[in-house]
């Protein structure tokens, strides 16, 4: 039987949580590129908490996964037939070609990855998206200063283990929150962060925040929102800076959130906040890598990841994601 091109495509729309009817797994004849097109065997592929607001009717920032389409996502794999002229077979490509085995790229938004300079599945973590995510979110956005006081939300995770890291090259003193013991210990120990607790234990955020940050604090790098942000509001100090990365505790939510509650903070101690989608900085990529992986390489960054085996297993290595079973950057890998 000849090798078919297997995929996973949105069944139906989530009503909150999603579940695995939602999705569908099909096989079909794998593609043959056209001139300028290149085919590329997937390795590995990423699950991010993004992905829920796509399945979601109607667009955000981009547009939706249409019923029947395959899930939309970074991966990483090996290109076998190209009439790219850019692109040769054998080379390793970082493209965002969605939930599937094989998939056509015409090179826009794929870049070469070398498989001598580090593992080829970092090109969708600390060395892609979720870094460049942080690097561009702490350093542009947020725009801290050696000496202050960083907040990190999903401070375990690929995108606030990074920012915490960076923080910390800054001179930062660098706090986070995240959801189990283990977590807060990774944090803590693997991380190097200054302070950080469990808030499914913590009685009261705003505490536990108070006593780890008694000097309030001047950058909060939100990934999560709801009562976690809520916390941190009141503790902001003058001239504060909030990077909005993410919003994960409402993304499943089916009734629309209370709020925004607490902005009156933004009048009395003037401060900026502002979202972010790493996109906006996609011409300074290059520039970003290069730092990232010598701070990789000397060891000041560190990073774990989550790996989770077969194409068929990625809709609960999502589900799981949501709940936040994981530890680090969660993929999913193919081959």
């Amino acid at each position: 039987m000849p090798e078919k091109n297997r995929q996973i495509t949105l069944a139906q729309r989530p009503y909150g949580f999603p579940k695995e009817s939602d999705f569908k797994l099909v096989e079909t004849d794998i593609p043959k590129p056209n001139t300028g097109e290149m085919l590329i065997r997937n390795e590995y592929m990423s699950v991010d908490p993004y992905m829920r607001g796509r399945m979601n009717e109607g667009a955000s920032y981009s547009k939706g996964v249409d019923i029947g389409e395959v899930m939309v996502g970074g991966t990483v794999g090996q290109v076998i037939e190209s009439n790219h002229p850019d692109y040769q077979s054998g080379d390793m490509v970082q493209a965002n070609l969605g939930w599937q085995t094989h998939g056509i790229s015409n090179g826009e938004g794929a870049r070469k990855v070398d498989p001598s300079l580090a593992p080829i599945s970092m090109s969708l973590g600390v060395l892609g998206m979720p870094g460049l995510t942080a690097y561009f979110g702490l350093l542009d956005v947020a725009q801290p200063v050696a000496g202050e006081t960083v907040v990190v939300s999903a401070a375990s995770g690929a995108v606030g283990s990074v920012v915490g890291q960076i923080a910390k090259i800054k001179g930062c003193r660098t706090v986070g929150c995240a959801g189990t013991d283990e977590k807060v210990r990774y944090v803590l120990d693997d991380l190097g962060f200054d302070g950080a607790f469990n808030y499914k234990t913590s009685n009261e955020h705003g505490a536990s925040f108070q006593e780890l940050c008694p000097d309030g604090i001047d950058v909060y790098f939100d990934n999560v929102g709801g009562p976690i942000t809520d916390a941190v509001f009141p503790l902001l100090n003058l001239r504060a800076r909030v990077a909005v990365c993410g919003q994960i505790a409402q993304y499943n939510a089916t009734e629309p959130p209370v709020g925004p509650r607490l902005l009156w903070h933004c009048i009395v101690k003037r401060l900026r906040i502002q979202g972010l989608l790493v996109f906006d900085w996609a011409d300074q990529y290059d520039q970003a890598l290069r730092e990232m992986a010598q701070w990789v390489s000397s060891g000041q960054i560190t990073y774990r990841e989550d790996i989770v085996d077969g194409i068929e297993n990625a809709p609960e290595a999502f589900m799981g994601l949501l709940r936040g079973d994981h530890i680090g950057k969660r993929l999913v890998k193919i081959a």
